[in-house]
């Protein structure tokens, strides 16, 4: 099947828009130190990614919505990641004390923020996130952050299975190398959340 042939495939059977919710949060998934570290093996040269994202947050604030980060924090054993940290040795990153699960710079919670910690890809397995999101009355989950193809796919699809409108900023996300990030915006956007860019949902945000 021809790429032309795939999209119009794709696009007889997923060619679909949920559109907004009344009350968005936006979430903020793994921006940690270790992604911006040339030295590091997780380096992924994503500072563009993260611009867009504080780009959205200033937004965001401007109108009161709710922001959420996300980071990774792991027993220096790495028994509380289970078979993920067997698998993936780059979670020894994310050890306790590690440096490399440290906020960036230019990324710091503000008071009003919130942070939840995470031991698995999704920010919703495991965590008090869900529960958080219902309680702020949030019906639209806006999602930026590391990697495309691991922690935002997990996101995404836990997200959309917790009954939330699931909104994926394209440029705010960022991975190691192009690939896995198209074909898996490709996939969300066809499956499980909308796909738009930095200026629609900055336009969005804007009209609440």
């Amino acid at each position: 099947m021809s790429n032309a042939d795939l999209l119009e495939n794709y696009k007889k059977a997923y060619d679909n828009r949920i559109g907004y919710g009344q009350r968005p949060a936006l979430l903020m998934v793994d921006f940690v130190q270790a992604y911006f570290e040339p030295s590091n093996v997780l380096y992924a040269g994503v500072d563009d990614a993260l611009a867009s994202a504080l780009r959205i947050r200033k937004a965001a604030r401007e109108k009161a919505m709710p922001v959420i980060l996300t980071g990774m924090q792991l027993h220096k054993s790495g028994k509380d990641g289970g078979r993920f940290f067997q698998k993936a040795r780059p979670l020894e990153n994310f050890t306790i004390g590690n440096p490399m699960a440290a906020w960036p710079k230019g990324l710091a919670p503000e008071d009003d923020e919130f942070v939840v910690t995470k031991q698995y890809p999704s920010a919703f397995f495991g965590t008090s996130l869900a529960p958080l999101l219902t309680s702020l009355g949030t019906d639209n989950v806006i999602i930026t952050g590391l990697t495309t193809s691991g922690c935002i796919r997990a996101t995404c699809v836990d997200s959309m299975s917790h009954g939330f409108i699931t909104t994926v900023v394209r440029e705010a996300c960022g991975d190691r190398h192009p690939s896995p990030h198209e074909a898996n915006l490709f996939d969300m956007d066809a499956k499980y959340a909308d796909v738009v860019s930095e200026d629609e949902i900055i336009a969005h945000i804007a009209t609440l």
